[in-house]
């Protein structure tokens, strides 16, 4: 685990926890000053408490069972009765207690023994944002996505892609559908993963960005290192959208083959979507690869085949065509 990202979850979560209690003693001030009666309560709640620490760390009064009961069961009627008496002035029964980011670990990071998932969505949140500052994920939008260098048949498709995308960004949920985008290369296919991934991140998700090779030679370095570190394959794996940039510039080698199989199966298996795009059309993409890659991508993956003209090369072409 990154030291630098392990302490940026940490900062963060203590954030959190300071946030949440500064919050409480806020609202227990502003009750105190508007329900004097609840105010009463918890002062005998507060003196009950001292009692049973007294009585447990073996003070001037003898332990007794009978006593500890007693006392818990006054605390619990007294909350009971402070919790009715905040309905009855207008107020939510639990305006009192302590609102945590994570109920479940009140933002400690930590469960039962074991990291909590809240600390895991943060670090991988940090993590794929580490990655994605590496790839220079660019500010794409749908909105400055252009049909207007597709023409005939080729604008149809391209304007069902747009809306299709679109929509799968603005809809997007972990349990989302993975998507094959194909076609030759200046087609709009980057644009629109980025459009994707800056939608997605947007919406609070976690997405890794990175072309296909950039990844491929992180997971390499990793796993032939002294330390045979995985975090970069942890992280492709648990991000809860994957987008992995043209698919075929790769060196051909039986590692890279077997680790996209296994990233394209694992996360199949796990129900993550993935993004790929690539330059190769679908005979080229038979040639490339094994025929379990190519059977998983066709049979699960929503394929879209994008058409046209080069726009690089279009606008380029009026650029010179003004001077």
């Amino acid at each position: 685990m990154n030291s630098d990202f392990y302490e940026q979850v940490q900062l963060i979560l203590t954030k959190r926890r300071t946030q949440a209690i500064r919050e409480n003693e806020d609202r227990i001030m502003e009750i105190n000053h508007k329900i004097p009666q609840i105010r009463e309560i918890n002062n005998q709640l507060y003196n009950t408490g001292r009692e049973l620490i007294k009585i447990i760390s073996g003070g001037s009064q003898p332990f007794t069972n009978e006593k500890i009961e007693q006392l818990k069961a006054y605390n619990l009627s007294a909350q009971a009765m402070s919790r009715q008496m905040l309905v009855q002035n207008g107020y939510p029964e639990d305006y009192l207690d302590i609102h945590y980011t994570c109920p479940k670990c009140n933002d400690t990071g930590y469960c039962n023994g074991e990291y909590c998932d809240c600390f895991k969505k943060l670090y991988g949140k940090i993590s794929a944002d580490a990655l994605n500052k590496k790839a220079h994920l660019l500010p794409s939008s749908f909105d400055t996505f252009s049909l207007s260098y597709y023409k005939g048949d080729d604008y149809f498709t391209m304007e069902r892609i747009l809306n299709f995308t679109r929509n799968y960004a603005e809809t997007f949920t972990p349990e989302s559908e993975s998507i094959f985008m194909l076609g030759k290369t200046g087609l709009g296919k980057t644009h629109l993963s980025l459009a994707i991934a800056n939608r997605v991140l947007e919406k609070g998700y976690t997405v890794i960005y990175d072309s296909i090779i950039n990844i491929l030679r992180s997971i390499e370095r990793e796993h032939f290192s002294r330390e045979h570190n995985t975090e970069t394959i942890d992280l492709i794996m648990e991000t809860e959208l994957l987008i992995l940039d043209d698919l075929g510039t790769e060196f051909e080698s039986t590692f890279y083959s077997s680790t996209i199989y296994n990233i394209i199966n694992t996360r199949l298996n796990y129900g993550r979507p993935t993004i790929i795009s690539t330059n190769l059309d679908y005979s080229g993409i038979r040639r490339r690869y094994d025929e379990r890659v190519v059977s998983r991508i066709s049979a699960v993956y929503t394929c879209m085949e994008f058409k046209g003209e080069d726009v690089r090369f279009q606008i380029k072409r009026k650029e010179s065509q003004k001077l």
